[in-house]
This record gives C-alpha cells, structure tokens and sequence, in this order.
C-alpha cells in the first residue's frame, strides 16, 4: 500500500495560469514516481489566518507562482511555518520571491523589506522589477555543485522556463544571502535564479516556473525532488 502525503499549495488559484495547470500534473507524475498517494488541496491566500494551526496537518507546502496574492500576510506566515517547523518548501517564481521577504523580515531584521509591485514606494525593495522582463521567456540556468538543485537535475546547467517581471533585487545580495540561505541557481550573466536553506530539510526557491514541465509530460526534476522529501 502506497504512503499517503498531502500538500499546501498556497496560492490564488486562477485557471488561467500555466502554472497552475502544471502543478496538479507535476505533482502526479512525481508521487507516481516516488510511490506515494498525493493529496494536494489549494490553500487560497484570503484564508490564512492562522499558519501554524491551518498548516499543521501538512507534509509539505508549495507557495506557487501568480503574485501579488489577495494576503500577502499569509503567505508570508505560510512560508515562516514551513521554514520554522522543518517542513519541506517549494517556492516557485512568486512563491520564491516571497520566501526571500520573509528570511530578511523574520531572520535578518529588515522590518521593511518589500516586494516593488505591491509597494513601488518600499523603503527596502528587496523584490525590485528585473532590467529585462522574463515573462514567457526560456534561459539557461547554472547550479552550484552540491546543492539541492545539482542533486535534482544531475547536471550544472540546465534550461527553465519563466513568466516573472520581479527577482531578487541585486543591491541587497550580499546582504539577504547569508550563508544560510544561499544562491545555488544563477543565469548566464550571474542574476540570481534560485536559492536553498543549508539548515533545513528541504527549502529551496526559484524565480523559474520548473512545474511547466508536465504540460509536456515530463517530470520536472525539482518536483520531485520536493516530493521525495515528504517521507
């Protein structure tokens, strides 16, 4: 008999969205993959209101892509229970982008961190519009050897696909990036594209959407990786 597991996925669901589409497929393929019977339920933002209570029965939470979300509170209680309680984490594109907000405000002290999009007046713009826009675009991506994104693909570099417009606001990478939570993902020309915690058991983010790999049938190694993670 297959183990059971259930995933968060915190996020606005809108059917619309690519993303959202691979997701439920993504997730399929890697349970078939790892042998476990998946129960993922769509957490709407709107809904978080208590992280810690509404979370628990959880072995894994994914903050998905499709920012800005209706409470953005939430979602950063979601990821801070998820960080905080060891419990395996998969930020994707905004998901990620929130991630990073939540280590600098709760960990690092920056009560100001912001994301540009919903505050385009932010103190602290720690998410800031990228020079190039990378919606709907595909690049190459290099991974740092030994990481949790080298273990998953099996290789250094690799190509992903987008649909972001907001990354990781380069003045303050020598400041967010602590050595705990590290780069592990970058571009051609060095941007930042990924990171992961070294203090936990599985929390790693991507400004890249790897989930769209399943509406072409493949198993998005990242995936799962996550999902191996569950058990």
């Amino acid at each position: 008999m297959s183990l059971q597991c259930s995933v968060a996925l915190v996020g606005d669901y809108k059917a619309a969205v690519p993303a959202h589409q691979a997701i439920p497929i993504a997730l399929d393929l890697a349970s078939a993959h790892c042998g476990l019977n998946l129960k993922a339920d769509w957490i709407p933002t709107s809904r978080i209101h208590n992280a810690e209570a509404e979370l628990a029965p959880y072995q894994g939470i994914w903050c998905v892509p499709a920012s800005p979300y209706q409470n953005m509170q939430g979602v950063l209680d979601a990821i801070r229970f998820a960080r905080v309680r060891g419990v395996p984490f998969l930020g994707t594109c905004g998901g990620f982008q929130h991630a990073l907000i939540e280590y600098a405000r709760n960990v690092l002290g920056m009560a100001n961190a912001e994301h540009q999009e919903t505050n385009p007046e932010a103190l602290q713009p720690l998410i800031s519009a990228l020079t190039c826009s990378l919606v709907e675009k595909t690049s190459e991506i290099i991974l740092e050897t030994g990481s949790l994104f080298h273990k998953s693909y099996g290789t250094t570099k690799i190509s992903e696909e987008y649909r972001c417009s907001y990354g990781p606001n380069p003045d303050y990478e020598n400041t967010l990036f602590d050595g705990t939570l590290r780069v592990t993902a970058r571009d051609s020309a060095g941007e930042v594209r990924g990171g992961e915690l070294h203090d936990h058991p599985f929390f790693v983010g991507t400004l890249f959407q790897p989930e769209r790999r399943a509406l072409k049938g493949e198993l998005p190694p990242l995936v799962r990786e996550f999902v191996g993670a569950l058990v």
